[in-house]
């Protein structure tokens, strides 16, 4: 055996027993005739003590030991006379008497440190290294107890788990696919699948009731800090349900998550608000609950006195921060060039100040007086001390650009604790978004989502007002997944088909398989997926799903380790019949 006892479970009552533990240096310290090495594991830190005057030869090998060497070690467990309350075996040492280097190790390019000195590329580069860190390890483990508490709740509630393929045909699901060619079949490509999507229905028609699946999901999308080429799901259907049914699992299913590892009940049910509540407020389809800051709109109020930018607006809105009324004109400067960040797009920032003695201090004071000051003020409820923030311009714009203005401020004040959990649902979706490019309709979600049934007779007469059976959970500002009741009448399949701009033709190429399907009999049914990265982060308090994926991908798609994506040789491409022709 390689050790009887991990670097991370000796304690105080071991003291005295003789234990062969193996692991990396971590630290090498010199102390007179002293050297003390931390050894680390998986499961912990250990140190080790080798004594010059009991044996110097053992102790000059210690002394050459470097970072990251692989070493076996046995020896007597004791008691520490200066105890290390930071490790969990930090009241303990071992007295070694044998070392034994299994594999020496190079100097690595950064610090195997929670803080360590490694940028994120290089980390990137060496992530096998990367791993080693606690920090990083620890998201991992989360990772799994997560994987397994859902797989162990669906279970309790009946679910199956069914993988489906991932060499797939292409469907449009509002991303572009990777695609895969085929060697056997000339000219022909496979996709994998952005979502189990077709593959979890056809399981409903075949009468399984309740399914579930971790699944891979792959999409050609530009990348961001919550988006990844290849991503996890919690990809879930169930039959004959409604859409209450679906939230009540997947509600219970967030609870069951929270309570088993964060420790955290959370009390009753989840508030619901609609897609045109969560604009008109928030700005936002996935609004961030913990603090309150809601959007007054402030058009009819406002117009009227000369003053061009509110007049010629579309939409006028603002928001009121508590006990902001201090903020110098520097830190009122750093708003308005935050606002005109290009990636928010407002052109400038209208703050009014609400004073201690009553009165306002604004930058539009000549077009608006005390009394028109204070009436603003009064639509927001603000109270002496208060600052308002107002942007005005086309209204989708501005309301992003309203709600980006709210979160930061949110930031300064302290009101987005990562230890604070709000979730929410977000339902009534608009079935369809209009593109004024292209002059047609595209589906929300996807062509399979169900209108409200009372919406029905409004998809000819004016589809634009339809609404989705659609619903996302939303948790900090966070979409960690949504779902929908699913078609499953053939007729109104293809009408969504045909409002979509799909031909008839084009429709039973690409979906013929699951027509066919539902004419031998379809039953009710809904899902939804959750985004697994999203959900470890959230729990882990992370700003990047990155690092709670082992092997993650680069902002350009790239994983810097391995140099993917690379060319292939030219024997590869002959027997798959392609060219390379660059642009």
């Amino acid at each position: 055996m390689y050790r009887t006892k991990n670097c991370g479970e000796l304690r105080i009552q071991h003291s005295g027993e003789n234990v062969t533990l193996a692991g990396w240096v971590q630290k090498t310290r010199k102390m007179g005739g002293m050297t003390f090495i931390d050894i680390r594991d998986r499961y912990g830190i250990t140190q080790l003590v080798f004594n010059h005057e009991i044996n110097d030869d053992l102790c000059e090998k210690a002394n050459r030991l470097g970072r990251e060497y692989v070493i076996q070690v046995t020896g007597v467990v004791s008691e520490r006379s200066s105890k290390n309350a930071h490790i969990e075996t930090g009241d303990i040492e071992i007295l070694v008497d044998n070392l034994i280097v299994l594999n020496e190790a190079i100097t690595p390019p950064f610090t195997i440190e929670d803080n360590t000195d490694g940028g994120e590329d290089i980390r990137m580069k060496y992530r096998y290294l990367d791993l080693r860190r606690n920090n990083v390890r620890q998201n991992l483990i989360l990772r799994h107890k997560m994987a397994f508490e859902t797989r162990k709740y669906l279970d309790q509630q009946n679910f199956l788990e069914v993988e489906t393929p991932i060499l797939i045909g292409s469907t449009p699901e509002g991303a572009r696919d990777f695609v895969v060619p085929s060697r056997m079949n000339t000219g022909q490509f496979y996709a994998l699948p952005q979502s189990p999507q077709l593959f979890k229905q056809l399981l409903m028609v075949s009468g399984f009731d309740r399914y579930f699946q971790i699944a891979k999901c792959f999409r050609d999308e530009d990348l961001r800090a919550d988006r990844q080429p290849e991503f996890t799901q919690i990809d879930c259907e169930m039959s004959f349900v409604e859409q209450e049914d679906v939230l009540n699992i997947f509600e219970g299913l967030t609870k069951h998550l929270f309570k088993k590892i964060k420790n955290i009940d959370i009390q009753g049910d989840f508030p619901r608000m609609t897609y045109a509540d969560a604009l008109q407020y928030y700005g936002s389809d996935k609004p961030d609950i913990r603090f309150e800051m809601k959007f007054v709109e402030l058009k009819e109020a406002v117009s009227g006195k000369n003053f061009i930018v509110f007049d010629s607006a579309e939409y006028v809105g603002g928001i009121c921060a508590k006990g902001c009324a201090s903020y110098t004109r520097k830190q009122i400067d750093e708003l308005i060039d935050f606002v005109k960040r290009p990636q928010i797009g407002a052109k400038g920032l209208v703050y009014i100040r609400y004073d201690a003695d009553g009165s306002f201090k604004s930058s539009i004071d000549k077009f608006y007086t005390q009394n028109d000051l204070r009436s603003i003020a009064s639509m927001f409820n603000a109270e002496p001390g208060d600052l308002i923030l107002i942007l005005a311009g086309e209204k989708s714009k501005t309301q992003k650009a309203l709600s980006e203005l709210r979160l930061e401020m949110g930031s300064r004040l302290g009101l987005r604790d990562k230890n604070i959990y709000k979730p929410l649902w977000v339902i009534d979706f608009p079935l369809f978004e209009w593109d004024e490019e292209t002059k047609r309709y595209y589906a929300m979600h996807h062509p399979f989502t169900s209108p409200k049934p009372e919406d029905i007779a409004l998809l000819d007469a004016d589809p634009g007002k339809v609404r989705a059976n659609a619903y996302d959970m939303v948790v900090n500002g966070v979409e960690l997944g949504g779902g929908s009741i699913r078609i499953h009448d053939s007729k109104l399949q293809n009408k969504m088909f045909e409002l979509l701009g799909f031909t008839p033709e084009k429709a039973e190429t690409q979906f013929g398989f699951l027509m066919n399907a539902f004419k031998y009999g379809a039953p009710p049914h809904g899902g939804l997926a959750f985004g697994l990265d999203r959900f470890v982060s959230l729990f882990a308090g992370l700003d990047s799903i990155r690092d709670c994926i082992a092997f993650p991908k680069n902002n350009s798609g790239r994983d810097v380790m391995i140099d993917a994506p690379s060319q292939i040789d030219q024997s590869q491409l002959d027997e798959l019949n392609l060219a390379i022709t660059l642009k």
